[in-house]
């Protein structure tokens, strides 16, 4: 918004009476305060033109497109806002607006320290993203436990269970109180249906963390075939 603008404006009401003059920040509460609209025309003394204050460059600011009221109502009821979800890697590049429309697809978990997120075994059904916290992957074997990775924020599991909704493969439990975001199978379906331009990009970042998963998992594959193959030729040098 332009500074230190000591001209006045003319509001067009809708019951057809001019309301001025005022300086702008009073028009500026005349927004606020819906008084005035996106649509409302609006007299500049400056240019003694009329104009729709949408269009008057130091309002813009103030008519920027505002979230959907099903958006509002679910950041409300899950407590974040839709920025928040720009910690969450795979969304870091997704539109704003878009963010907003996801939220309404998103359940918000919050456990303890030690706390059980999912067990090793059970039906997987969804993909959880770490918004606060930490979690780990752990197997137990033979009564030993074994982290096979930790997660902190940004990150995200489950990438397969909400594809396939096979068993989980490992338990995943909170180093610390963590809080997730849980998107479901049964939401990811309903975004399907009713917001394909939201689901695109949603998918294309999932497809994003699976190729990462499969170049990590292949990378160690060869790594311990290396390895493997590293300490038989030690073996067989000493024989």
């Amino acid at each position: 918004m332009e500074e230190n603008a000591s001209f006045n404006y003319l509001a067009w009401g809708m019951d057809n009476i001019a309301y001025g003059p005022v300086e702008l920040p009073g028009l500026v509460n005349w927004i606020k305060s819906g008084k005035v609209k996106a649509n409302s025309w609006v007299f500049r003394e400056r240019d003694s033109v009329w104009s729709r204050a949408s269009d008057l460059t130091e309002l813009k600011v103030l008519f920027k497109s505002k979230l959907p009221q099903s958006s509002v109502d679910a950041a409300d009821a899950l407590g974040i806002q839709p920025g928040s979800l720009r910690r969450i890697k795979m969304l870091a590049d997704v539109d704003e607006r878009l963010l907003a429309s996801l939220l309404t697809y998103l359940e918000v978990v919050r456990t303890s320290a030690f706390g059980t997120v999912v067990n090793k075994g059970e039906q997987g059904d969804a993909l959880f993203m770490v918004l606060e916290g930490e979690v780990r992957a752990r197997v137990t074997i033979d009564g030993k436990e074994t982290t096979l990775t930790t997660m902190g924020v940004g990150e995200c599991f489950g990438e397969l269970a909400i594809v396939d909704q096979g068993p989980r493969s490992a338990d995943v439990i909170a180093n610390q109180p963590s809080v997730l975001l849980k998107m479901s199978a049964a939401s990811l379906k309903k975004m399907f249906a009713e917001a394909p331009a939201l689901s695109a990009p949603f998918m294309f970042a999932l497809t994003r963390v699976i190729a990462q998963r499969v170049r990590t998992l292949t990378k160690r594959y060869e790594d311990s075939i290396h390895f493997s193959r590293s300490a038989t030729a030690a073996v067989a040098a000493d024989l």
